[in-house]
């Protein structure tokens, strides 16, 4: 063995022997001490309990509302798609391109094109998407191309 592929000694360590006598060290009570909620059977306490004070989600005031009518977008910013060379993009080529998050089980929603980052686009392109902003809108028309709301 050379100095320069030293391990660490490979350590077996027997498991421990739960009420199996004195001899042991985990004899009688097993290491669960005496008496209390955690040394009877099934005596779990959850891991925000307080022990009986003011629990901190109950403690702390609330404040605001959340709609649960808020529709979540996957967004692309034309920024983006001024770097893709292509000019024809709909939902599923976003997808096989990695500009958006593949629609899964909790992730169906819908897209929209955004005006980020459009300093030099000057791209002519034909653009099929949930959504668009205002100025993304404007932007792809301003270079001849055309955008389509499914």
């Amino acid at each position: 063995m050379d100095l320069h592929n030293i391990e660490r000694p490979k350590i077996k360590k027997n498991k421990k022997r739960l009420g199996k006598g004195h001899g042991s060290g985990f004899g009688k009570t097993s290491g669960k001490g005496h008496k209390g909620q955690k040394s009877r059977s099934g005596g779990k306490i959850p891991a925000w309990f307080e022990g009986g004070q003011m629990p901190l989600q109950r403690r702390v005031p609330k404040r605001g509302f959340t709609n649960i009518f808020k529709k979540h977008f996957r967004i692309i910013n034309l920024g983006k798609l001024q770097e893709v060379d292509d000019i024809k993009f709909d939902i599923a080529k976003f997808e096989k391109l990695n500009l958006i998050r593949k629609a899964r089980a909790n992730e169906k929603a819908p897209v929209k094109i955004l005006a980020k980052n459009v300093e030099d686009f000057n791209k002519k392109i034909t653009v099929k998407a949930n959504a668009f902003s205002k100025t993304a809108k404007e932007i792809i028309e301003k270079f001849g191309g055309s955008v389509e709301v499914i």
